[in-house]
């Protein structure tokens, strides 16, 4: 359910919104959408490549449709200073265990 709201929430905010700059745009998707792309991504990180592929391409298809984005992906996130969303998560991770090892959170297992 999640999976297909989430390209939908995506192509709703170009259509909701006059204003075509760059930026403005990528705030709101960066605000209403990537938050549910990275949801508990502790607990549960994608393994398989279709997994992967479809977190990833909400992203891809987005910054594709921003004004004078019309580039390669990496080239997209580099001009729009974003890592990509497989960076993310494994940054998220890491500061989960650093949490855990130096007690900053309290992990029950």
């Amino acid at each position: 359910m999640l999976a297909e709201l989430l390209p939908k929430r995506a192509a709703l905010i170009h259509k909701a919104f006059v204003c075509r700059d760059a930026n403005i745009l990528l705030r709101t998707y960066l605000v209403y959408v990537r938050p549910l792309l990275e949801f508990n991504s502790v607990t549960w990180s994608p393994l398989t490549v279709n997994d992967i592929t479809a977190i990833e391409s909400v992203q891809r298809r987005f910054t594709k449709r921003l004004p004078g984005f019309n580039t390669c992906y990496q080239d997209r996130l580099q001009r729009l200073s974003i890592p990509n969303l497989e960076l993310r998560r494994l940054q998220t991770g890491l500061f989960w265990c650093y949490k855990i090892v130096f007690g900053t959170v309290v992990w029950f297992i």
